[in-house]
């Protein structure tokens, strides 16, 4: 049985559609949290998880001591491959695993629907997990999956290896869409990977595609900046 859409989902949406329609235009300084947890109707807590989806998909900036801001453009340059963190972590002799931190199938947000092409009756799978190399925490994943594409998996085929077990099953996995930017890690992801509030880390948003052009996979993932960097080929 799925939830209802999550009030921090609905928030965001709505943060989202008002950026959208340039009602917040980019570079501008959006409403304190204290404004739009009472706008809301909401607390801050709840308030903060939407302010943080958004920032995590690069919609939102946040500025230590100035405020939260509609994000500029950011230039970006086209990477090849499909990022598997299980994948480059064995390519390097390092034993990978995860901590899935929630799991649960729920209705979409805005962008969920948007990146995974799906309708609005449609479900999805978000899954949160902490991902390790050799017992040492590397990142946070926050991934989104067509409902109608897991149900005949189980929870664990799904968090150890979800590539490998669609390829099993005859899927090709194609392309694959990726954005980095650089950031700083919020007091939940520095609880997460074992560091200070603030320090740097690298964000990582992609969108897995099958061969076929289909969207079955929208990830946003932080990286700790000291720990991990990405490598470019052209």
């Amino acid at each position: 049985m799925a939830e209802q859409l999550p009030i921090y989902i609905q928030i965001h949406d709505d943060i989202k559609r008002k950026i959208e329609e340039n009602i917040w235009k980019v570079g501008d300084r959006i409403p304190s949290e204290r404004e739009l947890s009472l706008h809301f109707g909401v607390s801050r807590m709840t308030l903060r998880q939407a302010i943080q989806n958004l920032s995590d998909e690069g919609i939102l900036e946040r500025k230590v001591g100035s405020g939260t801001y509609v994000a500029n453009q950011k230039v970006q340059e086209k990477m090849t491959g499909t990022t598997s963190f299980t994948e480059i972590m064995l390519s390097q002799g390092r034993q990978p695993s995860s901590k899935v931190t929630s799991y649960f199938v729920t209705s979409p947000s805005s962008s969920e629907i948007e990146k995974l092409a799906l309708s609005e009756n449609q479900l999805v799978l978000r899954m949160e997990r902490i991902r390790y190399a050799d017992g040492i925490p590397i990142c946070f994943e926050l991934a989104s999956i067509p409902e109608t594409l897991i149900n005949q998996f189980t929870k664990e085929s799904i968090t150890n290896s979800f590539y490998r077990i669609l390829e099993d099953e005859g899927f090709k996995i194609g392309r694959a869409n990726q954005t980095i930017s650089a950031t700083e890690a919020s007091e939940k992801i520095a609880e997460f990977l074992n560091i200070k509030r603030g320090d740097a880390v690298l964000r990582l948003r992609q969108v897995s595609f099958f061969d076929d052009g289909r969207p079955f996979e929208y990830v946003r993932t932080q990286y700790v900046g000291s720990r991990f960097e990405f490598y470019l080929e052209k």
